[in-house]
């Protein structure tokens, strides 16, 4: 029997995304709109049998707290960006999807923590966020789609052998090919003067970060000896662990999540579905939404987009929805390869 597939949203990179790409004034609702539609796109991608978006707790991070450099760059959200970051969750679950917003913590330890579920209840993950940090949760089990500019449709799948070709490391080593290299988004320097291709070759060569801290003796004579003193450099090894531990995502969340019933599970109810969208002035892509997210109008014509993705992906539904737009399956075609930063 197929595996059904848990698509994990990243709702918090989403909505930004869509939101600082569409900014308007006088429509307090366009990243909910960009969101809606991403999230219509997705599911008609991947058709996963059950979908759950996580949000950050608004009120609290139990990181900051923990370690108050963390994001202390970044100023204050705008109102109307706040506004809609809640009004995303509840439209979402106006229509029935599985909304979790874990207190003190973040939309990433949600997809952590799904992409734990789905393979103690049979299933596989599919991820989709415009985040990097989610590359370390990819494995047999998991994929990310990576939502870059075009959308949905022009965004690439990530899987362990492409993210060997893109960076140089496998999904296990991504944390701290991240932590080396730093996060200045989130105000996380990372050791001085190792960027993406020191780190890269610091994990090629000794397979973890630590391993290479170690043994700076070793670091000089296969790379360098700049490369060794990069290391040895005052604060470096306490940069790269105090980048690890930030960077590491709880994966243990009760997301109350069920493969057979309840939030999320697809297909959803019509009628929320078309009101959500018609509220919001998505007339225009209601229909399609209701198609896609309630399984109206079920076809047994399969599609051939993605094929290879969607043999993996498939679920064992007997669902098939109509083809993607040519116009859709030409712009996935062009991204290629691996143009993904």
């Amino acid at each position: 029997m197929e595996q059904p597939v848990v698509l994990a949203v990243d709702g918090n990179s989403l909505v930004h995304r869509s939101f600082h790409a569409q900014a308007q004034t006088g429509q307090p609702s366009w990243a909910v709109r960009g969101l809606l539609t991403q999230l219509v796109a997705a599911v008609e991608r991947v058709r996963p049998a059950l979908v759950v978006v996580g949000f950050d707790d608004p009120e609290q991070s139990l990181r900051r707290e923990r370690w108050p450099s963390y994001k202390a760059n970044r100023v204050d959200k705008l109102e109307t960006l706040v506004e809609q970051l809640l009004e995303a969750a509840a439209v979402l679950r106006e229509i029935g999807v599985a909304v979790v917003v874990p207190p003190g913590l973040e939309a990433d330890d949600v997809l952590a923590s799904a992409a734990a579920f789905a393979p103690r209840h049979g299933a596989r993950t599919v991820i989709a966020t415009s985040d990097r940090d989610a590359f370390a949760l990819i494995d047999c089990h998991t994929h990310v789609l990576r939502i870059i500019n075009g959308g949905v449709d022009a965004s690439p799948t990530m899987t362990a052998e492409r993210l060997v070709m893109l960076l140089g490391v496998r999904p296990e080593q991504y944390r701290d090919f991240a932590a080396l290299r730093g996060d200045p988004s989130d105000n996380l320097p990372g050791v001085r003067g190792v960027g993406p291709k020191l780190a890269a070759r610091l994990l090629a060569e000794f397979d973890s970060a630590r391993a290479a801290f170690d043994d700076l003796d070793a670091v000089a004579a296969r790379l360098g000896a700049a490369a060794a003193r990069r290391l040895a450099a005052e604060g470096a090894r306490a940069a790269w662990e105090l980048n690890c531990q930030v960077m590491t995502m709880h994966a243990d969340l009760e997301l109350g999540l069920d493969l057979g019933q309840g939030a999320g599970v697809l297909p959803l109810a019509a009628d929320p579905v078309a009101a959500a969208f018609r509220a919001r002035n998505l007339t225009w892509s209601a229909g399609n939404a209701v198609r896609v997210l309630a399984e109206v109008e079920p076809t047994d014509a399969p599609s051939v987009e993605h094929a290879a993705e969607r043999q993996w992906w498939r679920t064992s539904s007997p669902r098939r929805l109509p083809p993607l737009p040519t116009r859709a399956a030409k712009q996935r075609a062009a991204v290629g390869q691996l143009s993904l930063f």
